[in-house]
């Protein structure tokens, strides 16, 4: 039976295009649509394995206007030590976030960047025996080297000891003091060096002890300027009633509002004790505070390379921002400090103040007393970018903590990438080869008519769409993954290996199937891209599309219809490279017989494969 069945593939081809086909050329890649439907079978053009485009233009998505700009930040990451997975996952988040908007079309700017004054950064430097300076070079090119392993899209990366940067904070300093929001007075109090910020008694452990740091806090008095905090109370608060979008999560929210309502008190913002820092204007036995001197690179960062430092300048080329990401650990600098020091210079606040929560390690706070930190560079090295990315955007819920433990890691990423989806297209794309040469016999818009699977993809599409706006960047994860099970449990119902033996109208159908499967994957590539991007690429690559076209699909691409009718499809080969499990490959050794070897038994490969 399957010998008829080729015999009928091979004369359909013959009838489409008798030129270009030869009955003994095994592995001839046909240039010539195949269609088994009756309707379709003399094509109006014969199709060159050079493909549509599914891309949409920002103009088809923006109509005649200019793009909308959307500026989303991470935090500018503390230099003290190098980048740890936390600074990784808020940064792995704002990746996404701005990937997912450049495929609506918008024009995003995308700042990171690092924070590199302070007394702990001095503090480093001479335990490293370096500069601060020095020291401050070497730890923000870690952090570039890590986005960049990362995949992480940045427009711009800001770093506080640019000139252009202290150029910018000097004229915020003084705008807000010629509002009268600046004074000196003496400060005495308890202060948490790693905070770099005096605390409140009420808010401290035993023994004065920072809870976030859970180091005991100095006594310590200083002749300082202070920032009027107080005076903007009501404007704070007014300004969460008329938009309680402003601090997210809701319950974030709240948090927020309860420190305003228990009252704001006046803070320091500069220090006479650190030589590190931006010299305080006309003062220069003091310097600028960091917090006051790190929240505006976001504003900085704005600013041209080469241009002249001018806060009007920076705020013109695209604040306010759309989105700050931070960890919950400084809420209160973005969603208290910073509003009230851009309503004394009289500039826009940005938009939303999005506070996500802790990472865990099996289940404990990660620590380096306690030895169980988490390394992202390691994880990376050893998983590969996707698996890495796809983890924690997929299996920590953003906002709340998360927890990591290398065998859920393993499990989750073998499940999902390797499994439900690589496992599905790998297999679609075997069975394509081995019945129709790897070519699309008719349009996916054509095969699905009347589908129900089509339906249903369609839902989870939007579904992911709402759930990456409203930054449920988990569920928008989810929403992706249940069109590869959907695909899945189509392929299992319909069989079309079984069909393809029957020949006629049901191998028709069959390779009609196997047309609807692959719109699926392809729809999966453009949806699941924002999360990992290199494993999407991947996939579109195995449906025979160039990097460029790849580069330049738009979320519209996720409409259905995208593939055509005599597309050939690259030759099928895994996208995701299964991670063996440790423990597997231990009690797999186990039941082996030992052989007497001086070599070492290689380690199991567990990076993406490319």
């Amino acid at each position: 039976m399957a010998a008829r069945v080729n015999y009928s593939v091979q004369n359909t081809l013959f009838l489409l295009n008798p030129l270009n086909y030869s009955i003994n050329a095994k592995t001839t890649h046909f240039k010539t649509g195949i269609n088994f439907s009756k309707n379709l079978m003399f094509p109006r053009k014969l199709r060159r394995p050079t493909f549509c485009t599914c891309a949409i233009s920002n103009n088809d998505l923006q109509s005649s206007e200019a793009a909308e700009t959307f500026v989303l930040t991470t935090p500018l990451y503390y230099v003290n030590a190098p980048p740890h997975m936390g600074s990784a996952y808020t940064t792995i988040a704002a990746d996404a976030i701005a990937r997912f908007q450049r495929l609506l079309g918008k024009k995003v700017i995308f700042v990171t960047g690092t924070d590199e004054h302070g007394e702990k950064i001095a503090a480093s430097a001479a335990a490293a025996g370096s500069t601060p300076s020095e020291h401050c070079d070497v730890i923000s090119q870690a952090y570039k080297t890590l986005w960049k392993d990362l995949e992480i899209t940045h427009d711009k990366f800001i770093r506080t000891t640019d000139p252009k940067h202290e150029g910018i904070v000097k004229e915020f300093y003084s705008r807000v003091l010629a509002k009268g929001d600046i004074y000196r007075a003496d400060y005495e109090g308890l202060y948490c060096v790693n905070c770099e910020e005096y605390k409140d008694e009420k808010e401290l452990l035993d023994n004065n002890c920072c809870p976030t740091h859970l180091k005991p806090c100095i006594e310590r008095k200083e002749d300082n300027y202070f920032f009027a905090l107080s005076k903007y109370q009501k404007q704070l608060e007014e300004n969460l009633t008329q938009n309680p979008k402003f601090v997210q999560p809701p319950f974030r929210l709240n948090e927020v509002q309860s420190w305003i309502k228990s009252g704001l008190k006046d803070f320091s913002i500069s220090r006479a004790s650190v030589d590190w820092g931006i010299p305080v204007p006309n003062d220069n036995k003091q310097t600028i505070y960091v917090w006051f001197d790190a929240l505006l690179g976001y504003i900085s960062a704005l600013s041209a390379e080469n241009e002249q430092p001018d806060l009007q300048t920076a705020v013109s080329s695209g604040w306010p921002a759309s989105l700050h990401l931070i960890g919950k650990d400084i809420l209160r600098f973005h969603a208290v400090y910073w509003p009230a020091m851009l309503m004394s210079a009289g500039v826009d606040l940005p938009k939303k103040v999005f506070g996500h929560g802790f990472l865990t390690k099996d289940g404990m706070k990660m620590g380096k007393s306690l030895g169980n930190t988490l390394e992202p560079n390691e994880l990376v090295h050893n998983f590969g970018s996707d698996a890495v990315r796809y983890f924690f955007l997929r299996e920590v819920e953003f906002g709340s903590d998360g927890d990591y433990s290398e065998e859920r890691f393993i499990n989750i990423v073998n499940a999902h990438l390797a499994n439900t989806i690589g496992n599905l297209l790998n297999r679609t794309l075997g069975l394509l080869k081995k019945n129709c040469q790897s070519t699309l016999v008719v349009d996916s818009a054509v095969a699905a008519e009347g589908n129900a699977l089509k339906d249903t993809i369609e839902k989870l599409v939007e579904k992911a769409r709402i759930h990456y706006e409203n930054l449920s960047l988990s569920s928008a994860c989810e929403a992706v993954l249940e069109i590869g099970n959907a695909g899945n449990a189509y392929m299992d119902e319909n069989a079309p290996w079984t069909r393809f033996k029957q020949g006629g109208a049901a191998s028709e159908a069959a390779a009609k199937d196997l047309v609807i499967i692959l719109e699926a994957m392809r729809i999966v590539a453009i949806a699941l891209s924002p999360v990992a991007p290199s494993f999407c690429w991947r996939i579109y690559e195995q449906l025979g599309y160039s990097k460029d076209h790849f580069n330049t699909v738009t979320w519209s691409g996720t409409k259905w219809g995208g593939l055509k009718g005599g597309q050939v499809m690259a030759q099928p080969k895994p996208v995701f490279a299964r991670i063996e499990n440790k423990t597997e490959l231990e009690d797999e050794a186990a039941t082996k017989k030992p052989v007497k070897s001086k070599q070492k038994k290689p380690q199991a490969q567990v990076a993406a494969e490319a």
